[in-house]
């Protein structure tokens, strides 16, 4: 009997030390998840870098007076760009918007109001966009798949937010800055050509120094070889 009794009590200890040890695992496994585990909409913050081209992107949330120049030079050059709407915008400027797809540019979503997205939880931030794209749909009759966060905010709930509802985020990794007051066209040209690479994306804005730059820009850049196209047409084939 006393020895059945130590080889229960040892199988007890065994026991006990296994579940012990299955708990700390478990538990170690979901920290390292939550940690080294990125989330699984990552964004994109450039092309496919095997053609010699390059996205130019607009996010759209006011500038309507230089927008017409924008697009008369865009025009004029045979370029097709991606304009990010906020959907306030496209209801607010419905004619804008609507030469936006007349010349035959892609149309992404930039949420509703420019709010911080950072401060939203994943299910405003779906609520969000769903808004937005609703707006820019009744204007422009466009399905939205590309979103641009405002302020280029990309916590977890963003992301994953505009990944359940099947869209694409996109950043940039050429920021011309062209947003404020004392950018100059030159800075704006000389910014982009510098960094200048296969698969960039440019941000932009409607903005005096940009409509006035554009030319320039397109110039040097056709003459260094790159084409200019919308950000679908960099984004790798999945």
């Amino acid at each position: 009997m006393y020895v059945f009794y130590l080889k229960k009590k040892k199988m007890l200890t065994i026991i006990t030390i296994v579940v012990l040890v299955l708990l700390l695992l478990s538990t170690w496994w979901i920290l390292w998840r939550q940690i080294n585990v990125p989330t699984t909409a990552e964004p994109y913050y450039q092309g496919q870098d095997n053609k010699k081209q390059i996205a130019f992107t607009f996010n759209v949330d006011w500038g309507e007076d230089y927008l017409s120049d924008i697009l008369k030079t865009l025009g004029e050059n045979n370029i097709k760009a991606t304009f990010f709407l906020t959907g306030r915008w496209a209801k607010k400027c419905p004619d804008h918007a609507k030469k936006i797809v007349y010349g035959g540019h892609e149309i992404g979503n930039h949420g509703l109001e420019h709010k911080s997205p950072n401060q939203m939880n994943e299910q405003e931030n779906r609520h969000d966009i769903k808004l937005a794209e609703k707006y820019i749909m009744e204007v422009s009759g466009t399905k939205t798949e590309l979103f641009a966060p405002a302020s280029g905010e990309r916590k977890d709930q963003v992301l994953e937010a505009a990944d359940s509802l099947g869209y694409k985020t996109i950043l940039w990794s050429i920021d011309t800055i062209d947003w404020r007051k004392d950018k100059t066209p030159d800075q704006i040209i000389n910014k982009v050509i510098s960094k200048a690479h296969n698969g960039a994306i440019v941000l932009m804005h409607p903005t005096e120094a940009t409509a006035l730059a554009l030319p320039s820009l397109i110039k040097d850049l056709k003459d260094r070889g790159y084409k200019i196209v919308p950000v679908s047409k960099i984004l790798p084939l999945n």
